[in-house]
């Protein structure tokens, strides 16, 4: 069998080094994972591990997007075709894991959900920020989080902040397009609503994609993103459905009916609405 030489440079004295571990805080992410389930169910490790592990990379996608919107405010938009692009393989590693959590069964699954209590993933306040941050405002979820002021306060200020599409919309209101006032004067807790006369804006931006090349760019990867989180759903929505069929939810929602009414939510309408106007 071939072999690798272990070469002498080598470092193998970490007594007063960082090292591996301590840079990742190893010691506390390997040890964070504590069924409840008494005897322990083998698989109650597979679903904390598949819920920190999103968590992990939801954390990430809200670094992104946070940078996202400043460089919008900003005026630029470059910037954000990286930071999208990247978003964008988060939602495909979100997307992809929950393969893993479908190897739980109904039979394995129903003898340790009880230990969750009353403990849902309606309660992440992390996917609560994500879906704050594309847009999709609801002042009535943060109620979730009030034994909990800094998160609470958090979300708030996200609530009432403009989202990643109402950057978009100002920024493209500054370089003279024809936005509807009503669209970025508002109260930026509220829904976003569809602004029909701003599809005509898209289509001459999609029509002629040179004159203004780098807005066409940052729709397409708007785009990306929305599919991207309504792919998401649908598999989360599909995986529930899968092992726990139309049960209630833990956290007192109905369950899978619940998480059907969002999947096909569309946070960016009129640049969905468009592509049925482009003529050339």
């Amino acid at each position: 069998m071939p072999s690798r030489e272990f070469e002498p440079g080598i470092e193998t004295d970490f007594s007063n080094k960082l090292d591996y571990s301590k840079y990742l805080r190893l010691d506390k992410i390997l040890t964070a994972q504590v069924p409840l389930s008494d005897p322990e169910h083998h698989d109650e490790t597979l679903f904390i591990i598949q819920h920190q592990t999103s968590e992990l990379w939801m954390l990430l996608a809200i670094h992104e997007l946070r940078a996202a919107i400043g460089w919008i405010n900003k005026g630029q938009l470059e910037p954000c075709f990286k930071i999208l692009s990247r978003v964008k393989q988060i939602q495909r590693m979100l997307f992809e894991q929950w393969s893993v959590l479908e190897t739980l069964t109904p039979s394995e699954y129903i003898q340790f959900r009880h230990v969750l209590g009353n403990a849902s993933g309606f309660q992440s306040f992390q996917y609560r920020t994500i879906e704050f941050l594309f847009g999709n405002k609801d002042r009535d979820s943060v109620q979730v989080f009030k034994h909990d002021p800094e998160v609470h306060a958090q979300l708030i200020n996200d609530l009432e902040a403009p989202s990643l599409y109402d950057e978009f919309l100002i920024h493209l209101d500054r370089k003279g397009f024809a936005v509807p006032k009503d669209a970025i004067a508002r109260d930026w807790s509220k829904p976003y609503e569809p602004h029909p006369e701003l599809v005509q804006v898209y289509k001459a931006i999609y029509e002629r994609p040179h004159d203004n090349w780098d807005i066409y760019e940052m729709c397409e990867k708007l785009i990306d993103v929305d599919e991207g989180m309504a792919l998401w759903r649908f598999r989360h929505v599909k995986t529930v459905e899968r092992i726990i069929g139309f049960k209630k939810g833990t956290g007192g929602s109905s369950g899978v009916s619940f998480l059907k009414r969002i999947v096909d939510m569309r946070m960016f309408p009129e640049l969905w609405d468009v592509r049925t106007e482009i003529e050339r």
